[in-house]
């Protein structure tokens, strides 16, 4: 049976949600990953995942949310957006530019109507614990919500980052999209998609400068069991969360 709620009938809609009411929600985006990577990796990285957790926990993957959130800044006259300006933490990147590809920022208060709608369309729907991971600001803000949503529609939510205070290391060097392009996302992308990744696009000087990229160098760093590696640990760490939640509702 599908794990995807857009491909399951009303029988396989009513069988899922009895055993565990579990929604997935992919936060994504259509952004500049980098000259190596799919300007969609946002969502395959996370309905990817989600679809793991899914297949182990039950639930259900909604599809993948395109828009969302960044910084914003005027630059010269011209608007830039989350990875146009910033790069490796410097706030004032000299480099800004217009990165090709990216088309998926929103206000904040659109995207928290967008969120709450969603919020409530799921309550309706019978779902009782949502999971929301993805791109950082749309996460980070997703994150931001979890005691408000449980109040006003008396759901769970959470999103799958690994707690700051989460004493087994290897859950931090292994999390789930924890830099952008860099050497993370970009093994995530060679153990779901290796078609999708080209990183004989990217300068052979490991000194020359990559634009967009945050993080250690995917051209060192990436690699397809590292991705791999990645999603088993995040899928073993999130599945006992998950349980325990359902034993509670």
């Amino acid at each position: 049976m599908s794990v995807r709620y857009e491909e399951l009938a009303p029988r396989e809609f009513r069988e899922r949600l009895a055993t565990a009411p579990i929604a997935y929600l992919p936060l994504g985006t259509l952004e500049w990953h980098g000259e190596h990577l799919p300007l969609g990796t946002d969502a395959l990285e996370s309905h990817a995942f989600f679809c793991r957790l899914a297949e182990e926990v039950g639930g259900i993957v909604l599809p993948s949310l395109y828009l969302g959130p960044d910084r914003t800044r005027d630059v010269n006259g011209a608007v830039m957006i989350g990875m146009d300006f910033w790069l490796e933490g410097e706030e004032k990147n000299p480099h800004a530019q217009q990165l090709d590809g990216s088309a998926y920022w929103v206000p904040d208060d659109l995207f928290a109507a967008m969120l709450d709608a969603t919020l409530a369309q799921l309550k309706r729907a019978g779902f009782r614990i949502v999971v929301g991971h993805g791109h950082g600001p749309s996460t980070t803000y997703f994150a931001g919500q979890i005691d408000e949503w449980r109040k006003r529609f008396g759901l769970v939510c959470m999103t799958a980052r690994t707690p700051e205070d989460d004493p087994v290391e290897e859950h931090h060097t292994h999390g789930v999209m924890t830099d952008h392009a860099a050497s993370n996302e970009t093994a995530l992308v060679m153990a779901l998609r290796p078609e999708l990744v080209h990183l004989d696009r990217l300068p052979e000087d490991p000194e020359e400068r990559l634009i967009g990229v945050a993080g250690e160098d995917p051209r060192a760093g990436a690699s397809p069991e590292y991705g791999e590696r990645c999603l088993e640990i995040q899928t073993a760490r999130m599945a006992p969360i998950l349980r325990r939640e359902l034993e509670r509702l």
